[in-house]
């Protein structure tokens, strides 16, 4: 671990984590913590050392050009930098790396012991992946949690998905492993436009972390960017007959399984999010 800063002494933290690659379709999931970490002007806490976990030819490190062409190295890693946000009485930890390439149990023990050094008890890990979700109906979110009453308590919908996994799925087995409650939340991007960024699903991931840590989250101009990519992909699949066809078949399936789901709870949880949103004012 390379620490850029002392660590602090923070209060009740809770970790946001999300990782290019394997589990960022979109570049849904990373692109929460970017928003939050310019939002909250969040400051640098640790990174880890990349030599530890990336192989660089898979990976490489990429030149930029400052000021009177001056190059500087900026190499893969994962970094950590945490905020106050406004209107809460909590820390949060923002964690955004790339998914390493190697050595993950070790990469994970490093951020457990982070963890449990800053007084983390409760972690949320972003994901995003491919799935055939229409684009003009609201993303889905499904997740996993470390223990079943853990997920009873925060109404989370579990994935039963068995398979391959990536680093999401690692460390919150880790975290869960050391005794620290952790939850994934994965959102489901159209696999006909996989293309970054996809801003929907950025903020259906930023809403539904609001809802699971009840912290204000700053939307900021990511509300307008999804009305716009949504009628971008509109405009798109207009210009194709099949790929019209096939969406409006996607949507007939979606609205027919979501039926049964559009009941009073549903839009009391809805109107209780607006409500929120209102009397917080988060979208300054």
């Amino acid at each position: 671990m390379i620490e850029l800063e002392g660590l602090p002494e923070l209060v009740d933290p809770v970790l946001i984590a999300a990782f290019e690659g394997w589990n960022d379709a979109g570049e849904a999931s990373s692109g929460v913590i970017a928003h939050l970490e310019n939002a909250w002007e969040a400051q640098p806490l640790a990174a880890l050392d990349p030599e530890d976990y990336y192989d660089f030819q898979v990976t490489r490190p990429i030149v930029e050009l400052g000021d009177g062409l001056t190059r500087s190295i900026i190499w893969p890693t994962t970094r950590l930098s945490y905020a106050r946000p406004p209107g809460s009485e909590r820390d949060v930890v923002l964690l955004r790396g790339i998914e390493p390439n190697m050595r993950w149990r070790s990469f994970c023990d490093e951020i457990v012991g982070l963890a449990h050094e800053l007084g983390i008890e409760l972690s949320v890990m972003l994901g995003a992946l491919l799935n055939d979700s229409p684009h003009t109906r609201p993303v889905p979110i499904i997740g996993a949690a470390s223990d079943e009453g853990l997920a009873r308590e925060i109404n989370l919908e579990l994935s039963r998905y068995e398979g391959p996994t990536g680093i999401v799925g690692v460390l919150q087995h880790a975290l869960g492993q050391a005794g620290l409650k952790s939850v994934s939340l994965w959102a489901s991007v159209p696999h006909y436009v996989a293309q970054p960024p996809n801003p929907k699903a950025t903020l259906a991931l930023l809403r539904r972390v609001e809802d699971l840590l009840d912290i204000p989250m700053p939307v900021g101009e990511l509300e307008e960017e999804a009305r716009a990519w949504e009628h971008g992909v509109d405009e798109l699949a207009s210009q194709d007959s099949e790929v019209a066809e096939y969406v409006k078949e996607l949507e007939e399936r979606k609205d027919a399984a979501d039926l049964p789901e559009a009941s009073g709870d549903a839009i009391a949880a809805e109107f209780e999010r607006y409500l929120r949103r209102r009397n917080g004012n988060t979208d300054s």
